[in-house]
């Protein structure tokens, strides 16, 4: 049986969901490609002053899987193309799974939101991860395949100062229910996974103050949390699951609940 193989966007961080995902799928035997962009990084405050992507690469290596990156501009929309074709090459198949990790998110509300800001969201949280999952679809000739979109939990709370991501991730929600059925037929699942807030490298103490009582488990959300249930959709044992949005969060409390 032919080794599965998942490609997983957006993994520029050690401390990242992305590289929590990969981790995961590397122990459950997965080969992975995984696309890193430094300079969203850099403009989002959040990169790290060592590059963590190749010591990231050489570590599932050392879980004896096959593993490759390349860093990747998924604004640019041939990128998809780019992306899949090097799957095939360095790894001579199909990926079998693809997770649509990769998103702008940058804090705007209704009085400071710009067109260019909007664009940029826009670009990366809605068609970067449509081309992408179009890309999938048009390669994938087996069986259990597997698409996994990352989203937020805009419909268990409003985000007002969060306007352009909110906008635009919802819109992955729909993409997820919209080809459940049509996918189905070509033994693809697609699913989105909300991780909640998820201490991934952006929180400080005083944010982490704040969120921690809204968590009944008495901890914050951790990246390995959402990336266990990735691993498990990714599974042949998921696949009965396909159009659900997952809550994984812990049974975390919204301000309106």
């Amino acid at each position: 049986m032919e080794k599965p193989l998942a490609i997983v966007t957006g993994v520029s961080r050690s401390q990242g969901i992305g590289a929590a995902i990969c981790r995961e799928l590397a122990a459950s035997g997965v080969d992975v490609l995984f696309t890193y962009w430094s300079p969203y990084e850099q403009l989002s405050g959040l990169a790290e002053v060592e590059d963590s992507t190749l010591p990231l690469k050489q570590e599932l290596q050392n879980q004896g899987i096959l593993c490759e990156r390349i860093e990747l501009d998924l604004s640019v929309p041939s990128s998809s193309h780019r992306l899949f074709d090097l799957a095939s090459k360095r790894f001579n198949r199909h990926a079998n799974v693809l997770v649509n990790n990769a998103a702008v998110s940058m804090n705007d509300n209704i009085q400071s939101i710009t067109a260019e800001r909007l664009d940029l969201h826009y670009k990366i949280n809605i068609r970067a991860t449509t081309l992408l999952t179009a890309e999938f679809v048009k390669r994938f000739t087996g069986v259990n395949g597997r698409i996994i979109n990352i989203t937020t939990g805009w419909s268990r709370g409003q985000m007002p100062e969060e306007l352009s991501y909110v906008l635009t991730k919802s819109s992955i929600d729909t993409l997820t229910y919209t080809l459940a059925s049509s996918l189905a037929k070509k033994q693809i699942t697609i699913n989105s996974v909300n991780p909640g807030p998820t201490d991934s490298g952006w929180m400080n103490q005083q944010v982490k103050d704040t969120l921690l009582p809204r968590f009944p488990a008495g901890r914050i959300g951790q990246p390995r949390d959402a990336a266990k249930l990735i691993t498990f959709l990714a599974s042949p044992d998921a696949e009965w699951i396909t159009g659900q949005i997952i809550h994984s969060e812990g049974g975390f409390l919204n301000a309106d609940e």
